[in-house]
């Protein structure tokens, strides 16, 4: 290889290395600050707030009278928590956990640990609820024939996402699902309802984003706004919602 090329090519990865470290070293800062921010939200939430609803994975979603916390905060309002580490509450502390489209972001071993860490923190009678995206619907897209519903899925996907797919476009929408946005572990109701039992929870049911039997746990999710198309996160989307025995 010619010289100057070489020469090149290590000060490009020189310049790439520093450029990762810094960054690094740039959220490792800003992780300290939200760190020593984070005993004075908890314990002001926990004087202000009768009942207690931690949200896991916040994002954009900011919910008014919610604990809302996230690895990364983009709001000030939002407060640092890594979800897959032991969680800065004592047990049977909240009355709500309530987590969207972020425990299939890491892998299942992981979202174990979220889970009990959630029946830890959970008050006796406590309810969780999560939602995530639905396996045995994604993989219900190889029926044949396609159900109107399941080919306009398909084709929101394909039309949003992959444009120059033009044949075979079932494969790829589920593909995408299992290799876009971080996921990591995509749950269908029997694998969510196992992972539910074996941490401790009972009165496991399922229902659909919005819908809840608690008025507490109605109209959280904002899923379907951030995608833009409701219809599209109400095919997609399973919500589970357990108790921690009393």
């Amino acid at each position: 290889m010619n010289p100057r090329i070489k020469a090149s090519l290590r000060r490009s990865h020189f310049i790439f290395g520093l450029s990762k470290a810094l960054r690094g070293l740039v959220q490792d800062m800003r992780v300290l600050v939200w760190l020593a921010k984070r005993r004075g939200q908890i314990s002001r939430y926990q004087k202000t707030s009768e009942t207690k609803k931690l949200q896991l994975g916040t994002s954009n979603n900011f919910l008014e009278g919610w604990f809302n916390t996230d690895i990364v905060c983009n709001d000030r309002r939002v407060v640092y928590m890594d979800a897959t580490s032991r969680f800065p509450f004592s047990d049977n502390s909240f009355d709500y956990v309530m987590a969207e489209h972020m425990i299939e972001h890491v892998g299942y071993s992981a979202g174990g640990v979220i889970l009990r860490e959630c029946f830890r923190i959970l008050k006796p009678g406590g309810c969780l609820r999560f939602s995530t995206p639905d396996l045995r619907t994604l993989l219900g897209l190889y029926a044949k024939p396609l159900s109107a519903e399941q080919q306009s899925y398909i084709d929101w996907i394909i039309q949003r996402l992959m444009p120059e797919v033009r044949e075979c476009k079932a494969t790829f929408v589920i593909n995408n699902a299992f290799r876009a946005w971080g996921h990591c572990f995509l749950y269908d109701q029997e694998t969510l309802h196992h992972a539910l039992l074996s941490s401790g929870f009972r009165e496991i049911r399922f229902c659909k984003p919005g819908a809840s039997e608690d008025p507490l746990l109605r109209n959280l999710e904002s899923h379907g706004r951030e995608i833009e198309d409701e219809s599209i996160n109400q095919f997609e989307t399973i919500v589970v919602e357990a108790r921690k025995d009393n």
